[in-house]
């Protein structure tokens, strides 16, 4: 293997982890708020592509996008409202369960709106067939795109939860429940607010990756499920980690696609999840251990 070749394939990992990073963002945005596990999030992703997709019919492509972010960000809200909201005492278990209820919920109704086409964005920049070289290593225009998209998004909720009147209220009431009502905040209003944030991220995401992976309804599941691990290997709550952890299961995927059959790729991040359950359940930088979810 040359150098020209581990470059690219390094881009690819960084490529990959990168949306992996972002699928962990919005899981521990609605954990830091609530403790819910929302594996509902994927789901999200799909329904913002599927939505700019067809938009992009009747309006240029950044209307479409536009108006399918703000979409998923409604439904992220209707989602609390409806099936979160109702059951505020019930355990951990039974919400992770209601949550895997409403992803397959979702799943079904874009199999009848959408059915089984695959379909993907036209790219944002250039065609399928440009590319960036890179020390020997060839890129998409789209990769950029991912790569950017990422770092504003982490740079923009970091500054949100750091400086925002919002924010500060969000990260109370991840401390404290109680003393934040006590305090004046409206938990409730911040719940609901936390799933929207956490869809809208993701229809952001699903929209740059589509014109990547293209995009068909039951691709929500693999990426929630690796967006997951990330948020496990890097520390439930803990984006800034995630990033990191996100890379890592990137650059392991490929390294796994480079030795051996690309099919081993989706047994990376089981293992991984596995390992990290049984060895380091509280995650690679983070000391909270996962028996410190909370009920609702």
């Amino acid at each position: 293997m040359n150098s020209a070749q581990i470059i690219q394939y390094c881009l690819s990992g960084i490529t990959v982890g990168s949306i992996y990073a972002i699928v962990a963002i919005g899981f521990n945005i609605i954990y830091n708020t609530t403790g819910i596990i929302n594996f509902a999030q994927g789901e999200f992703l799909i329904v913002g592509a599927m939505m700019a997709v067809s938009l992009t019919k009747v309006v240029p492509l950044p209307v479409a996008i536009g108006l399918a972010v703000v979409i998923t960000t409604v439904l992220g809200g209707l989602v609390e409202v409806v099936f979160i909201r109702r059951v505020r005492d019930a355990s951990v278990l039974r919400l992770i369960v209601i949550t895997i209820g409403v992803s397959i919920l979702i799943r079904e109704a874009m199999l009848h709106i959408w059915d089984e086409k695959v379909r993907s964005l036209p790219y944002f920049t250039g065609t399928d067939v440009s590319t960036i070289s890179v020390m020997g290593a060839h890129i998409s225009p789209q990769v950029l795109w991912v790569l950017g998209v990422s770092a504003v998004i982490v740079t923009g909720l970091t500054l949100f939860f750091r400086f925002t009147l919002i924010g500060r209220a969000m990260r109370a009431c991840a401390d404290d429940r109680m003393a934040a009502r006590l305090c004046g905040i409206n938990d409730r209003w911040m719940v609901t607010l936390s799933f929207m944030l956490s869809a809208g991220i993701g229809a952001i995401a699903g929209c740059v990756i589509s014109p990547v992976t293209q995009t068909q309804y039951d691709m929500g599941a693999p990426l929630a499920i690796k967006g997951f691990t990330v948020a496990i290997l890097g520390g439930l709550g803990n984006s800034i980690a995630a990033i990191a952890a996100g890379l890592i299961l990137g650059l392991l995927e490929v390294l796994m696609m480079s030795q051996f059959q690309a099919a081993y790729k989706e047994a990376v991040s089981i293992v991984v999840l596995l390992l990290i359950l049984v060895f380091r359940p509280s995650g690679l930088f983070a000391r909270r251990d996962l028996s410190s979810l909370r009920a609702f």
